[in-house]
């Protein structure tokens, strides 16, 4: 059972992710390209597309399979553990923080720069970095 779970957390984890490099590039083209009335039009369903169907479910597959692993391994006092949830938290944070710029840009509201889009991009990655260290390595 072990083991299955875990495919399924690596999948869910891989398809959020998924989510959380392409969705701020989106937000990248679409303040870049805001006074195209077409672009805009078909960028903000791309977004809700993007976040409702594919980033919410696999969100929740990741935390809920998550929180599986960790009572099938016993890992409840492991310290890297509550290392590697607290940058989960984090990552949760800056997920919600994308639907917050998604629905600004659905408002015609975001005043957000695509060099903002740009750099605001690489967080997941910094915070993936640190989430895979503690699985792997276990440094604590």
């Amino acid at each position: 059972m072990y083991e299955w779970l875990l495919w399924f957390h690596v999948i869910s984890f891989i398809s959020w992710f998924a989510v959380l490099f392409y969705l701020p590039r989106l937000f990248v083209y679409h303040a870049e390209n805001i006074e195209n009335e077409g672009f805009v039009k078909v960028a903000k369903i791309q977004e809700m597309k993007l976040f409702k169907y594919i980033g919410v479910p696999s969100m929740w597959a990741t935390i809920l399979s998550g929180a599986g692993l960790i009572y099938l391994g016993g890992w409840m006092s492991s310290p890297w553990l509550h290392v590697k949830l607290l940058f989960v938290a984090l990552l949760i944070a800056y997920f919600y923080s994308l639907n917050k710029y998604r629905l600004e840009f659905l408002e015609d509201r975001c005043t957000k720069s695509g060099k903002f889009f740009r750099i605001y991009n690489e967080v997941p990655t910094l915070l993936m970095l640190v989430i895979v260290a503690m699985v792997v390595l276990k440094p604590f």
